[in-house]
């Protein structure tokens, strides 16, 4: 016997919209024995069938939607669909950037809910965040296997938001050889990318397309290059002509694989360093000692993981971006990011507005920055929207 729930009046609307989601508020009952991760039919108070979708009790997000087609169901064929329809349509960022590293499948935005794939030369990285995703492993190595021979498949679903799932976390090979490390190219720049210890699922594959912009402010300019992780923003800059590009990050492990990317681009190390240190800590001291620099990079971790710490959240990146803005050279150019997906443009605008005016500095936005083109966001999916920048010129 299939399960269902049916939701309470009126909030099917989200439904409607297409939106993924169903929180537990707006669940009614639920009939027939469901386990974690199942499909689900989801039918509205009156009665008519909605949407199929992934069981997750425990989690505040009860049903990630899977169809809207009754039809539909959810078994090889659906995630060979899926991700061959994903690849098709990044088929023109891969040929136009000559990426050998993309996003492959990003979760709701490519309809498949706590679900993503990344690419790393011949390593399909899974990270699989929903009960549903869980439930299809197999599945969905099956479909990258067909659909990818060449390739080894690795699962990175080591963060802790798959608790509130009710999953443990977990690392493993689902097929072929998992090298550690490997060697990806986009834009022309070469990048090594330590698939089983990297950040996230190895690499920050979303700011390729604001790696190529900040360096075209780059020539000619020293840049500093703050929580620069494993240096790309840094690689950029040196291969577009910067005169000097100062690497900060709190990881000797990141510092030395940025070196290592320098050094496999041949670039010239004596005009790079690469430095331990807090960038809070470290922008104050460059403050305080008159320190100035042509160009800044601020990329740092996402400061923002619930509605709660929002207000915490605009107080760190003001002040970083208030220091920031009073070392810069006149007319010294910022680029500053946020990667915090409750974090709202117009409201990361204001932030970066209000430190101006604490740093005493006149500012101008010339350029706003969002995740490259692999990381789609679906009209019914906002929350895909996630990163956001601004190129500003420091007056």
């Amino acid at each position: 016997m299939s399960s269902s729930v049916t939701l309470q009046p009126g909030r099917e609307k989200s439904l409607l919209r297409r939106h993924p989601w169903v929180f537990a508020s707006a669940i009614k009952h639920q009939k027939g024995r469901a386990n974690l991760g199942d499909t689900v039919d989801i039918f509205s108070s009156e009665g008519k069938w909605l949407a199929k979708g992934a069981w997750s009790p425990k989690s505040q997000i009860q049903l990630r939607v899977w169809s809207f087609n009754q039809e539909e169901v959810i078994d090889n064929a659906f995630f060979l669909r899926k991700i061959e329809q994903a690849y098709q349509g990044r088929l023109h960022f891969i040929h136009k950037h000559g990426l050998t590293g993309y996003r492959l499948i990003a979760a709701e935005s490519d309809g498949l809910p706590g679900i993503t794939i990344d690419r790393y030369e011949n390593v399909l990285v899974c990270q699989l965040l929903s009960a549903g995703g869980e439930k299809h492993r197999s599945k969905i190595v099956w479909a990258l296997n067909k659909l990818f021979p060449e390739c080894a498949v690795y699962e990175r679903s080591d963060v802790a938001v798959r608790a509130k799932e009710g999953l443990e976390q977990v690392t493993q090979v689902l097929s072929g050889e998992v090298p550690d490390e490997v060697t990806i190219e986009e834009n022309g720049v070469k990048i090594l990318v330590n698939i089983k210890q990297g950040h996230k699922t190895g690499f920050y594959l979303d700011q390729r397309d604001n790696r190529f912009i900040a360096a075209s402010y780059a020539k000619d300019k020293h840049v500093l290059n703050c929580f620069c992780y494993t240096g790309t923003f840094g690689s950029y800059a040196l291969a577009a002509g910067a005169s000097k590009v100062t690497n900060l990050d709190v990881s000797d492990l990141a510092l030395e694989t940025a070196r290592r990317n320098a050094e496999i681009n041949q670039l010239d190390l004596s005009r790079c360093e690469f430095l331990n240190k807090d960038v809070f800590e470290a922008l104050r001291e460059y403050r305080d000692q008159g320190v100035q620099f042509d160009q800044i990079i601020l990329d740092p971790p996402k400061f923002v993981d619930s509605k709660a710490s929002l207000n915490r959240a605009c107080r760190g990146y003001k002040d970083i971006n208030m220091l920031a803005m009073q070392i810069l050279k006149p007319n010294g150019i910022l680029c500053t990011f946020s990667c915090s997906g409750l974090m709202p443009q117009d409201l990361f605008q204001k932030v970066v507005a209000d430190a101006a005016l604490d740093a005493g500095r006149e500012v101008q936005f010339i350029e706003r920055l969002s995740q490259a083109g692999d990381h789609p966001v679906a009209a019914c999916y906002p929350e895909g929207y996630y990163l956001k920048g601004l190129v500003a010129r420091v007056i």
